[in-house]
């Protein structure tokens, strides 16, 4: 008796201590592994890493360009070139026919987008003076601010499709009062135009953010640097 008595008081003496370990989970999948992070910095130390860096570099300069063109829109811009101001006889004047590319739309059939000979539509269109034949092709962009064209060709006809951007179309054309046809095209419009031989004609976007695209179809070879083509031909654009 005297000998479980001293056992029971050296163990009241001297509780017994559990030690709790606050280990990390591995059931936390957020939780990174000082080897995992060890890792990770050792291989930004190595050459073969450069690649890779220069990617993530271009990808985040070109999310900070993008946004910062978002911001540069102003609060009142309205992507819609027309603006009221449009009529079936000043596309007439301008020898243009214009089309939405959205749905429904006689160049867009499906939710792939818009498709279009522009030889064919111009002339079903009434679009006289085209070229019937596209003996030359040419595809550019107009930024914003910018001028195409501002030319007059005498020995080619030229049929153009015009996308992309809110952009001004200006034809030579007697019958207007001081010379020349003008329209907007919008930029969720796609337009087509010709320009006959010896009549100038004129692109500039219009747009502060978009750019202007465009195929140009010539039913001849244009010789830039010969005299049957005169440049500048209006000051003020």
């Amino acid at each position: 008796m005297r000998v479980q008595t001293e056992r029971r008081e050296s163990m009241m003496a001297n509780p017994r201590r559990i030690v709790y370990i606050n280990s990390a989970s591995s059931d936390n999948p957020f939780q990174i592994r000082p080897s995992y992070l060890a890792s990770i910095m050792q291989f930004f130390q190595k050459p073969q890493s450069l690649p890779f860096l220069l990617s993530l570099f271009l990808f985040l300069t070109w999310i900070s360009i993008r946004l910062q063109r978002v911001s540069q829109v102003p609060p009142n811009y309205i992507p819609r070139s027309t603006e009221g101001e449009w009529s079936a006889e000043s596309d007439m004047k301008a020898n243009l026919v214009r089309f939405s590319s959205g749905i429904p739309s006689q160049i867009a059939k499906d939710k792939r987008g818009w498709l279009l000979n522009p030889v064919s539509i111009a002339l079903a269109s009434g679009i006289s003076g085209g070229a019937v034949t596209c003996a030359s092709v040419h595809v550019g962009e107009i930024r914003p601010g910018r001028v195409r064209g501002n030319h007059r060709h005498h020995d080619t006809n030229e049929t153009f499709v015009i996308w992309g951007a809110t952009t001004k179309f200006r034809l030579e054309n007697s019958k207007v009062d001081n010379g020349y046809a003008e329209v907007i095209i919008g930029a969720e419009e796609i337009a087509v135009a010709a320009s006959p031989s010896g009549t100038a004609h004129a692109l500039v976007n219009k747009d502060p953010i978009r750019t202007t695209f465009f195929i140009g179809c010539q039913d001849s070879i244009i010789n830039y640097n010969g005299s049957r083509s005169e440049f500048n031909v209006w000051k003020d654009l």
